[in-house]
């Protein structure tokens, strides 16, 4: 496959230099029409590299592209009467801030990280406080920090993936990053709630999701990828969490997920595809049924080289009626056995 896909036409500052890997052709065409063609698409001066989407009354997508070679991120802003939620920070590419000021008109805000990851965590020095998942936190207070960024240059301080200014990258402040269990809400004002509801599969352990229970929708981060759903890596060494990087974890919390269908209608993932209804997940959750059930019936495999240095591994796809596809590793199909290290 070629290394880069063709251009969009797309009104952010940013252009590309070079991909990791290709996106899927679906993913791709969506991309290209919306990026090409929705009336509600909107550059700030205040950060022109990312695009502003109205696709709700008081909910924006802000669409950021990668600082490195992976997939395109969507941020979400929803404006409540008195506060304002913001799922995750993106790369902190441009003022983040200033732009989400501009769309709330300066209201307080709740900043949320759906997990750890460049493209969801990086932009956390933009903001003074950060909720995220308590198995998270670990993860993500270890990755960002004053160095974060230096992976985007080559040798000769070249950018290596997308052109953009490097004085647009925040500077590292110190931020308050706060664990918090699954389950809890935080109040926009009025009869607005969302809630975390902690899924695990993809991240460091600690992957959530935000149920919006007034839009009635939900906030999916990496657990749903028109493209690739990731989401059986089986964990890091070192990571506290790493029991929960595994499908077992996310199934049987999803689960418990699609009994609640009639609290919501449409997901809006991290990446790519958006606003999609809410009975995806059951397809999602044949898939992972199919795949704990026999790790053998994937439909191709592949290996996959690691981003930053990482080994190459093997990577098993299997695919979800409707959708992408799901990507494992033999070793994240089902949760470890803690027993020993319980014992110890």
């Amino acid at each position: 496959m070629i290394d880069r896909m063709p251009p969009i036409k797309g009104q952010s500052k940013a252009k590309r230099l070079k991909w990791g890997a290709p996106q899927n052709q679906i993913s791709w065409a969506y991309m290209k029409m919306l990026r090409e063609g929705n009336k509600t698409c909107k550059v700030y001066d205040c950060n022109p590299y990312v695009e502003v989407y109205q696709f709700r009354e008081n909910m924006y997508g802000l669409f950021n592209q990668n600082n490195d070679g992976a997939g395109d991120v969507w941020m979400y802003v929803t404006v409540g009467p008195e506060k304002a939620f913001v799922v995750d920070t993106a790369c902190g590419l441009g003022d983040q801030r200033a732009l989400i000021d501009e769309l709330t008109g300066g209201k307080e805000l709740i900043v949320v990280n759906t997990h750890l990851g460049p493209d969801h965590s990086y932009g956390n020095t933009r903001f003074e406080k950060v909720y995220c998942h308590e198995y998270e936190k670990p993860s993500i207070a270890k990755a960002v920090n004053p160095h974060m960024f230096d992976y985007l240059f080559d040798e000769n301080g070249n950018n290596i993936w997308l052109d953009f200014d490097r004085k647009d990258l925040p500077e590292y402040k110190e931020y308050e990053l706060i664990g918090v269990p699954d389950g809890t809400t935080w109040n926009l004002g009025g009869d607005h709630e969302i809630e975390l509801i902690w899924m695990g599969g993809h991240g460091s352990g600690g992957h959530a999701m935000y149920l919006d229970k007034k839009n009635r929708l939900i906030f999916a981060g990496d657990d749903v990828c028109s493209d690739v759903i990731g989401c059986g890596s089986g964990g890091r060494e070192g990571n506290p969490y790493r029991c929960y990087c595994n499908l077992e974890t996310y199934r049987d919390n999803l689960k418990k997920l699609v009994e609640r269908l009639d609290e919501f209608d449409y997901i809006f993932p991290g990446h790519f595809m958006v606003n999609l209804e809410s009975t995806l997940f059951l397809n999602i959750l044949d898939t992972l049924n199919a795949v704990i059930a026999d790790p053998e019936c994937y439909d191709y495999k592949e290996e996959s080289v690691g981003g930053k240095g990482g080994k190459p591994s093997l990577r098993y796809y299997k695919y979800v009626e409707g959708f992408g596809t799901m990507a494992y590793s033999m070793e994240g199909v089902y949760k470890p056995d803690t027993s020993e290290q319980e014992k110890k």
